[in-house]
């Protein structure tokens, strides 16, 4: 739904990243708990490599090809220092989505908006077609917006920045309660910036 933006972070100081991603816990919604499950390589990497391969994935990350692609993709992040932590969704235990949850004011797209401290980013993409076009992208994005401020007391607001192409994900941040802040000019594509802060109610499927 909402691809990286291609660059990578440089260094900067280890101050608090995004806190214990794995204890978070679950929230509730309509369709049961849902839970962010960081991934570990070996065990989840044919499950990615599979969804990155599905062209309508494929057409906004840019990460289809061999498993190695995949790995290399998550090794980067799972290898680093914290600020970026990929996830996969699971939706009453099953594996619906995968996520990178980042801090956003540590990261490149820093630099093309006015970034606030502790901001926290979003990527997401659902993982099975026949999850899509039914609104689960709406209820996950307001589960998300709901756990990352609930568990993260310091960040006031998410932000993403999906593809100005992707109707169907721009749709569903809207649903979720993430108000359109501007358009980015990002490495590799145009992008809505969209910020969701805190008291905002989202929709549900």
């Amino acid at each position: 739904m909402s691809a990286p933006s291609g660059t990578r972070a440089p260094a900067r100081a280890r101050s608090d990243r995004l806190g214990d991603v794995a204890g978070w816990g679950p929230v509730a919604t309509p369709d049961g708990p849902f839970l962010l499950l960081p991934v570990r390589d070996r065990e989840h990497l044919g499950l990615l490599h599979r969804w990155m391969n599905d062209p309508v994935v494929a057409e906004y990350w840019d990460l289809a090809g061999p498993p190695a692609r995949t790995e290399e993709h998550l090794r980067a992040q799972t290898g680093g220092d914290g600020r970026s932590v990929p996830c996969l969704g699971l939706l009453d235990g099953r594996p619906t989505s995968y996520w990178e949850i980042y801090r956003a004011d540590l990261d490149p797209l820093a630099d093309h908006y006015a970034a606030r401290p502790h901001d926290t980013g979003v990527h997401l993409l659902i993982g099975e077609a026949a999850d899509r076009g039914r609104g689960l992208g709406t209820l996950l994005l307001d589960a998300v917006a709901r756990l990352v401020l609930d568990r993260r007391p310091g960040c006031l607001r998410l932000v993403a920045e999906p593809d100005l192409r992707n109707h169907a994900s721009l749709g569903a941040f809207r649903k979720a309660g993430f108000r359109r802040a501007g358009t980015l000019e990002l490495p590799g594509k145009r992008a809505a910036l969209m910020i969701r802060g805190r008291g905002v109610v989202g929709g549900t499927h």
